[in-house]
């Protein structure tokens, strides 16, 4: 059966009694219809999230095979919660971009999912429009104000970064021109789109611990200078008020279900491409309240999503992870190894040795930050036993663990030896999470740290326009600030073409844009866009809906 198929033969339980089990009173969650809910932000408690032992999911670097690192997530919480451990799994929420474009739904596969999936795939409990209406809202005042012969505060439209988004896939708004049809319709100005998950808002509602918080990073929003140098925030805009009263509903993070009836917390959605591509401080932290474990994940490999989890939101929120899982499939290891897309579901051995550099490559990372990993190998019908044998291998001459979670096929009941795994890490207390670099350092400092130990790269080049923002960065005081590097999923590297662990290769930073509201600094590599495109044939061209309101090709 297809994931959808499989949600569908599923009964699902009222979201009141998904509360209760929980840890809330039903009476203090706000239904959005049977299956969803929203959480008071009043029950999170600190002191009882110190308590809980936060597990991180991450994974290799992803290949077109897929490696279900969110299935492998749900699957490792139900997996604990087998074991009599109360676990909860807490996620990010997916964007419309990839569900009608390439990659489909991320709401987790086969009997390892989080419900009701059709719903969480589409418009959810309405995040992301706030948060894209909450942005929009910032452009419409920018331009506003640039137009404005009373209340102007003399804005240099040359200097505006601040864009507009929309959450869909749409290459054609990534480079537009406002403003024209007469003084009427504006001032002319270049600017463009971004998707949803690369706002700045989206990465201001996942590291805001409150909504006084909220607002305040809001108004930090920086939009460019006046036509005598002053830096324009969102504050002088007195935009920040508004703004925070459309995200009123979207700062609660939203509970559901899994298919076996265990909680689950789905909240933010940036990627890890482009954004820090973890979901919220208060959704993790409201998971951690209410469970003795709490299984997050980070999207794409190691080098993206866990390196921004480690050292933006542990270190903005004061997280200490205690262990991490590294999702791989024998699959993706044979594409890192040189085999053809076609040939993954064959026996290659060698072409999966060649792949296992990769798979070391971040299982060296991890231990960078004094983490201990777990290696999960996602279970597909076509690994043989002699494949599965040479990753154990490799585990083994490493002191590493290892496990064969079956999740996609038994759910919970097939993730129980990683779950197993897992609970020997935290009760041995063998990790010691240390962030990798210090906040404090230059901002060259931070990235080449990340681009040499983490990505292996020799060095870092930067363009002149690089080098100009570095020096306004300067000027403005934000040399503190960590570094959110958008870079490639597809490589270690900032070049999708090379496979495996490439070496040799320089990291070119050619922008560097301010997002001093979210706290950090967003270094641009490569030719990766923050407006990804539809694929030639998208996803949306199998999406359909009968007269009864059933929903198909959703996947």
């Amino acid at each position: 059966m297809t994931d959808l198929q499989i949600a569908k033969g599923v009964s699902l339980q009222h979201i009141s009694s998904i509360a209760e089990k929980f840890g809330i009173d039903p009476d203090n969650i706000e239904l959005y219809g049977k299956y969803k809910a929203k959480l008071p932000l009043n029950a999170i408690n600190r002191e009882k999230a110190q308590n809980s032992n936060l597990i991180l999911v991450s994974a290799i670097s992803p290949t077109p095979a897929g490696e279900g690192k969110t299935t492998m997530s749900i699957g490792l919480s139900e997996g604990l919660n087998r074991l009599g451990k109360k676990s909860t799994v807490v996620l990010r929420e997916p964007s419309l971009g990839p569900v009608f474009g390439i990659k489909g739904g991320a709401t987790g596969g086969g009997y390892s999912q989080v419900l009701p999936m059709e719903d969480i795939n589409l418009h959810f409990t309405g995040d992301f429009a706030a948060i894209e209406k909450a942005h929009n809202l910032l452009s419409a005042i920018i331009d506003n104000n640039i137009q404005s012969k009373t209340n102007s505060l003399l804005l240099d439209p040359r200097t505006i970064g601040w864009k507009r988004v929309m959450d869909m896939n749409d290459r054609s708004l990534r480079h537009i021109i406002v403003g024209l049809g007469g003084t009427n319709s504006g001032v002319p100005r270049e600017t463009g789109f971004d998707i949803t998950a690369a706002s700045e808002i989206m990465a201001i509602l996942c590291l805001a611990e409150s909504l006084s918080d909220l607002k305040k990073r809001l108004g930090n929003i920086f939009v460019g200078y006046t036509y005598d140098k002053k830096p324009i925030y969102a504050k002088d805009l007195k935009a920040e008020g508004a703004m925070t009263a459309l995200l009123k509903d979207a700062i609660k993070p939203n509970l559901v279900q899994t298919i076996e009836g265990n909680p689950a917390i789905i909240h933010g959605g940036p990627f890890a491409n482009i954004a820090q591509g973890t979901n919220s401080v208060i959704a993790t932290l409201m998971g951690m309240t209410h469970s003795e474990y709490t299984v997050t994940e980070a999207g794409f490999g190691f080098d993206l999503g866990a390196e921004k989890f480690f050292d933006i939101k542990c270190q903005s929120a004061g997280l200490t992870p205690k262990a991490v899982v590294l999702t791989t499939t024998i699959r993706a290891l044979k594409y890192h190894g040189g085999a053809d897309l076609k040939s993954l579901t064959e026996p290659n051995v060698a072409t999966l040795k060649k792949g296992l550099p990769n798979l070391e490559k971040h299982l060296e990372n991890i231990g960078k930050f004094k983490m201990v990993p777990v290696i999960a190998i996602n279970k597909f019908v076509s690994d043989t036993e002699e494949e599965i044998a040479i990753v154990k291998e490799l585990a083994a001459s490493k002191g590493i663990r290892v496990a064969v979670a079956n999740v996609w096929a038994q759910g919970g009941e097939g993730a129980e030896e990683l779950a197993k795994a897992v609970i020997e890490i935290v009760e041995s207390e063998a990790s010691a999470f240390k962030p990798l670099y210090d906040w404090k350092s230059s901002v060259k400092d931070k990235i080449a740290t990340i681009a040499t130990e983490i990505y292996g790269a020799e060095y870092v080049d930067y363009t002149a326009k690089a080098n100009s923002n570095l020096r306004k960065i300067t000027d403005l005081g934000l040399d503190h600030l960590p570094v959110c590097i958008a870079k490639t999923q597809k490589s270690l590297s900032d070049n999708p073409k090379l496979l495996g662990r490439p070496k040799d290769f320089i990291i070119t930073v050619r922008e560097i844009e301010i997002a001093v509201g979210a706290g950090f600094l967003i270094p641009i590599t490569g030719d990766i866009m923050r407006m990804p495109g539809l694929p030639t044939r998208p996803s949306s061209e199998g999406i359909d809906i009968n007269d009864d309101g059933e929903i198909t090709g959703l996947f």
